[in-house]
This record gives structure tokens, sequence and C-alpha cells, in this order.
């Protein structure tokens, strides 16, 4: 074998070597990613299995104003939030996975990548808008949480766009509970948009300009629900990602009762 050919030889044996090297790291890579999201799913999972102890549903109660019948809900906020006292509201959305303590964070940052007991976790948690006070005088209560492929956070938010979710009057009533009440908002809109700003909007400069954002919201709806809307209404937004974080899947609720329980037993 001359010199050339032996070169030759050694040279495709490096490449070899970088080859089974590259494919090696990506293997180990991917298998540690495997790992870590199968234990923070895991975690995830067990932490929202043991705060069902701090959640109780109470008989149905009518309501004539929402047209429905609703589920008054006792939520221990005391335990809740030494647990974490960024806990503000317990959310539950029919015939989806939604069935989460809130939280609100100083930004809209820290819960993308950290669970309720304030660990880093990827697939984060459900968190309100840093910029809802929860007073009961905010015009838009905006929670978020991501679109997991195993279904859990708002991984089902996808749901409400499909006409089996959103013709079902069962889901379109949505409790969310607080320290010191139980409300109830009914659906109006569900569509899925482009990345943007505008209809996560808390402040409005007017009542003029609030009622503009009403109604270019509920004409987005990819159904026509017969929920009548004016300036004095509050709402209720609830957002995840979709296609890459490139899209955004929105469901807006207004606000149909005034308090149902305040200042519960167990707060």
């Amino acid at each position: 074998m001359n010199k050339k050919d032996t070169k030759r030889k050694y040279t495709i044996k490096g490449l070899l070597i970088v080859f089974l090297i590259i494919c090696l790291s990506v293997f180990i890579y991917s298998a540690y990613n495997i790992v870590t999201w199968f234990i923070e799913n895991k975690e995830n999972k067990n932490i929202q299995e043991e705060l069902k102890e701090f959640i109780q549903e109470e008989p149905k109660v009518s309501n004539e104003k929402a047209k429905q019948e609703e589920v008054k809900y006792v939520v221990d906020f005391a335990s809740l939030k030494e647990k974490n006292s960024d806990t503000v509201a317990y959310l539950k959305v029919n015939n989806t996975n939604i069935d989460y303590v809130v939280v609100k964070g100083s930004d809209n940052r820290y819960y993308l990548t950290h669970n309720l007991n304030k660990k880093y976790n990827k697939s984060g948690w459900i968190f309100a808008d840093y910029r809802d006070k929860f007073d009961g005088n905010d015009k838009n209560v905006i929670i978020y949480g991501h679109n997991t492929k195993d279904g859990s956070m708002f991984g089902t938010l996808r749901r409400v766009v499909e006409e089996e979710w959103y013709n079902n009057e069962d889901n379109l009533l949505i409790p969310l509970v607080t320290e010191n009440e139980t409300v109830y908002y009914r659906v109006f809109s569900v569509y899925k948009v482009d990345k943007e700003d505008y209809y996560i909007q808390t402040e409005f400069e007017s009542d003029t300009t609030y009622k503009i954002f009403l109604n270019k919201i509920k004409s987005r709806s990819i159904k026509k629900f017969d929920v009548p809307l004016d300036e004095n209404d509050k709402i209720l937004t609830l957002s995840t990602c979709t296609a890459g974080g490139k899209r955004r899947v929105v469901l807006h609720a207004k606000r149909v009762d005034e308090k149902i329980n305040e200042n519960q037993d167990n707060n």
C-alpha cells in the first residue's frame, strides 16, 4: 500500500470516528432530554394530584343569568399559599385537562420555566398576567400555559377551536375561584391568531377604547356566540401558543355573575 492509499485510509477512518462521536453526542443529548422531560412531567403530575385535597366541589346551583347550572368550588387558599405564596386562583375548563391552581409572578417569564414548587421545569405552570390585580376590578384577566404535547398545562386548550368543543353548551361556562369569590365566565370568542400583544391588553384609555377592543376580539371568533358585550363587562382570556410559537390559541369569556361565595371558610 502506497503512502497515498495509507493517507486516504486514515482520513476515512478519522471521518468515521468523528461521525460516530457526533451520532453518540446526539443520542446522549436526546436521551437526556427524554429522561428530563419524563422526570419533570411526572413531577408536575404529582403536584397536580396533591393539590386535589385542597379543592372540593359542592352540589350544583342554578344561575339564571348564566342560563346554566354551576358547581360551587371550595378552595383552601391558606394551604395553597403555604405551598406557593404566588397562588391567586383556581381554574377549570370542561372537557379539557385544564384543572389547575393558578399562580402569578412579578413578570410573564418566570412560570414559563418553573412549576408550582418554583423548581425549573420546561412545562412551567399555569400563570396569570403579572399586570392583573385580582381585586375584582380587572377588565381583562389573562391566564397563560404551555401547549404541551402530552396534554398537560394548556396542551388541551387547542380543543376550544374544535366544533365538538365549542358546540357543547356544557363547556361554555368557566369557573375562576379566587380567595374572595367564585365567578363564572361565559365563552364569547375562540380563535387562532398570529403572535401579537393586542388581545392581552389589561389597561384601556377609555370606555370607548375598551368597547372597540371587545368588539374586535369578538369578531375574530370562529363561532358566533350569542353573548352581548358592553364597556361595563369584565372578561377572562386564556392563551397558549401553537405552530411552534408563531400563533396563539385564544379563548375569551365574559363574566356573567357576581360573587357566589365570599371569604371562603378555608381561607
